[in-house]
């Protein structure tokens, strides 16, 4: 494993990432992560996406990356992810991490992260190869896209998220939190 991958691990009630060669505990000021606004946003964004996505690709759960950072390798394990077939076709079926860059990674902010922090764990992702981010927050309701030839968009409530990488895909905020069982 290199040196800057991340990979969870658990001992006991406790849920580690190996960052940077250092378990670190996913716990932050009494905060243990992810908690139900994370956990049920997470399944929403997988039961709408693979709908849309029959046929065109995977949407997968915390999936492990391979990918490159700083010039050297990196591992991240995303909330949701999604890849065409066009990119690892459908006959692939290895148990390993993902060998390329994906279309979509999304992350979904925890009780014990900040915009910020994710913000720029998005723009990692668009250095080592990744098509687009969106960033989401269960507090604001909102999702923010990253993209690598643009500025971040944020989204809110009925605002559709359309993408021509995405052919078809339209989505809103307030579609994935009212699928999440969130107000």
């Amino acid at each position: 494993m290199s040196r800057t991958s991340r990979r969870r691990y658990y001992k006991g009630d406790i849920t580690y990432e190996f960052v940077n060669g250092e378990a670190v505990p996913k716990y932050k000021d009494n905060e243990m992560s992810p908690k139900f606004f994370h956990s049920s946003t997470t399944g929403a964004l997988f039961i709408l996406l693979s709908e849309w996505a029959q046929a065109k690709g995977r949407v997968v759960i915390e999936w492990a990356i391979k990918l490159t950072r700083n010039q050297q390798d990196w591992m991240p394990v995303a909330d949701v992810t999604y890849i065409s077939h066009n990119r690892l076709p459908a006959d692939w079926l290895l148990d390993e991490a993902c060998p390329v860059a994906l279309e979509l990674v999304i992350e979904i902010i925890s009780p014990s992260q900040t915009f910020g922090e994710i913000a720029e764990i998005a723009t990692d992702y668009l250095k080592a190869g990744v098509y687009r981010v969106w960033v989401v927050d269960t507090k604001a309701r909102t999702v923010t896209v990253f993209a690598p030839s643009s500025l971040p968009i944020t989204y809110r409530s009925h605002q559709i998220i359309t993408d021509d990488l995405l052919p078809r895909l339209e989505i809103t905020p307030h579609a994935i939190f009212q699928q999440a069982g969130l107000p």
